[in-house]
């Protein structure tokens, strides 16, 4: 009679062959995958606790992949899976007849495990069989690397491991499942505490500018932050406004809950779809050095503006500001890439210029659906990291229709899903850009004076319109713009009723 393999925390050499020392061992416990099936035949509630850790492809012996298979598949439909249950189920497996047949699932399930060790055999087997996936993965990229084929090229090479490391590592997620109240009351209290050392004047991360800071209460952890607006209304000067703010005055220390990590400021990802990485660069260098942009395009820069420039360059080259250009890049790669981020350098605040230019992660039979899947992927990701996520998008022509030029929540292109999914959506709006278009005729000395009394009163001047706020009021700030260095700032006036 077969009798039941135990081995703890094993290594195998392959082949069974000359010796440990010229062949690669390969990690894996027979004796977990056992007592967990065991424990899971003597106990259908233990798959509640593991089937968000675990699945079949974790077992690294096939019949105890299958048997888990067939688990899993009765407890879904509120069946019982007991030894004698699935005996039928396998009364013609091979596998299962070279182990002992069913005699083997009765011994399982005498070797089983306590229901409150199952989460931590569940781990220890998905922790093998990922080590044997990233082992495998090496091979393959060994074995690709030295086949030198025409039209396969080294980088092509990179990329294709690149992806098959993310697609490992989101396998690596597991869902969260629900929380107690007890818990939710507690992170609650950490955001209201974290608040409450900063004066009560903000629960998130400050964007540098106060009145907006004060009408949102800075960024949030977990937010998805819609920054809408049309064509040369500043959006993107707006967000790397925001993000430089945000970088440099990054601080690391003790937070509120214990843990270390950024107290001040924080550690940005800016996924730039539309603009290259050096002119988004050039842009922050620009607000910096404050050094006309168009003057660092051209090179037209005199003694004094180059020094500031480079004395700004240098200043600023240790900022923690990550910049991401590759262009038409599907939701799910941006996810494993903000993941891969978070866990190499830390990440606080992610920005995405703009969200139309994203892909979806497989193709959709409308645009409607594949930005529903974008919105959707990138509220999860907000979620998934605990980081407030902005995410720039393009308004609608209708807007250039009306009188006002002020846009609105139906302004948003598919502006459903968008709408939806979005905490906070908020526009930028230039009266200055559209006025400037109405300049009368010389000749008209009346319309003259009046559309110059009229620009004084909207010149770098700038408005941001809080269409939607979940947790907030909704309204309008208005802030300074000055267009030569692309720079959003605080208007100078009397803000003493700013937190009123």
């Amino acid at each position: 009679m077969s009798t039941l393999t135990v081995t703890s925390a094993h290594f195998i050499v392959p082949g069974q062959a000359d010796g440990p020392e010229d062949k690669q061992a390969i990690p894996f416990s027979l004796e977990a995958e056992q007592q967990l099936l065991g424990a899971l035949l003597t106990n259908n509630d233990v798959f509640d606790r593991v089937s968000q850790i675990i699945k079949s492809d974790h077992f690294y012996h096939p019949v105890h992949a299958r048997i888990f298979d067939i688990c899993a598949e009765r407890i879904r439909r509120n069946a019982l899976a007991s030894p004698v249950t699935i005996k039928a189920f396998l009364e013609n497996d091979d596998g299962l007849k070279e182990l002992g047949g069913p005699a083997y699932l009765a011994r399982m399930a005498a070797a089983a495990i306590s229901a409150y060790a199952a989460r931590d055999y569940a781990q220890m087997i998905r922790e093998f069989a990922l080590r044997r996936e990233l082992m495998t993965l090496g091979q393959d990229i060994a074995a690709r690397a030295s086949t030198v084929e025409v039209g396969d090229d080294a980088e092509e090479q990179i990329k294709a491991a690149e992806q098959t490391l993310y697609k490992l590592g989101e396998a690596g997620v597991a869902e969260r499942g629900f929380q107690s109240f007890l818990k939710a009351v507690t992170g609650a209290v950490q955001v209201a505490n974290a608040a409450y050392q900063r004066d009560g004047k903000l629960s998130g991360i400050s964007t540098g500018l106060i009145d907006l800071d004060g009408k949102m209460g800075g960024l949030n952890n977990s937010d998805l932050i819609i920054l809408a607006g049309r064509p040369s209304m500043g959006k993107t000067a707006l967000a790397t406004n925001i993000a430089f703010n945000i970088a440099k005055s990054h601080k690391l220390g003790e937070k509120p809950d214990g843990t270390q990590g950024s107290v001040e400021g924080g550690v940005v990802g800016f996924f730039s779809l539309e603009m290259s990485a050096e002119q988004l660069a050039a842009r922050i260098l620009s607000e910096a050095a404050e050094v006309p942009s168009e003057r660092i395009r051209s090179g037209n820069m005199d003694e004094g503006e180059f020094r500031r420039f480079v004395e700004a360059a240098h200043a600023l080259q240790n900022c923690p500001l990550f910049i991401d250009d590759t262009p038409a890049l599907p939701i799910n790669q941006l996810a494993a890439r903000a993941r891969k981020l978070k866990r190499t350098h830390g990440l606080d605040v992610l920005i995405v210029d703009y969200l139309q230019l994203l892909k979806a992660a497989t193709a959709k039979d409308s645009r409607v659906n594949e930005v529903s899947e974008i919105t959707q992927g990138l509220k999860a990701v907000a979620k998934e990291l605990n980081i407030p996520v902005i995410a720039l998008s393009q308004l609608s022509r209708q807007v250039e229709n009306r009188e006002d030029k002020r846009p609105q929540l139906s302004d948003l292109r598919e502006s459903g899903s968008i709408e939806q999914d979005a905490d906070i959506v908020m526009f930028v709006f230039r009266e200055e850009y559209y006025k400037e278009r109405e300049k009368p005729s010389d000749s008209d000395l009346d319309a003259m004076a009046r559309w110059q009394q009229i620009m004084e009163n909207v010149h770098g001047k700038a408005e941001v319109i809080l269409g939607k706020q979940r947790h907030g009021p909704i309204g309008t700030v208005e802030l300074a713009f000055e267009g030569q260095f692309t720079r959003f700032g605080n208007l100078a006036r009397d803000r003493q009723s700013q937190w009123d």
